[in-house]
């Protein structure tokens, strides 16, 4: 017999055992009762940290302390002003105003 016709052989041999014992090991999976997984999830111990407790009045005197000087300083000017741009910036030459929700939804509705 030839070498080239022995490899032949050995190789279909053990194509057949490999596709015979593959096809057990998938009916076996299959067949083989499915286990369902239970889980039982138990929260976690919270911990708190004990702190010295305040009254109201105490913690309204702590935030007063913490803001010092600076609760004097705050007035209505410091409300931010609606941005405005000055100069020669890219769309300054648009007219100022509102845009009516009806012209949006009128650009929207032509395309």
């Amino acid at each position: 017999m030839k070498q080239n016709a022995l490899k032949l052989l050995i190789k279909q041999a053990v194509r057949e055992a490999i596709q015979e014992e593959l096809k057990d090991i998938l009916l076996e999976a299959v067949k083989s009762p499915k286990q369902t997984v239970v889980e039982h999830i138990q929260p976690l111990p919270q911990k708190t940290v004990e702190g010295p407790s305040m009254s109201s009045n105490e913690k309204r005197a702590a935030y007063q302390n913490i803001l010092g000087d600076m609760q004097a300083q705050f007035t209505s000017q410091n409300v931010p002003q609606p941005f405005n741009p000055q100069g020669a910036m890219p769309g300054s030459d648009l007219p100022s105003g509102e845009v009516n929700m009806d012209q949006i939804m009128g650009l929207m509705n032509n395309k």
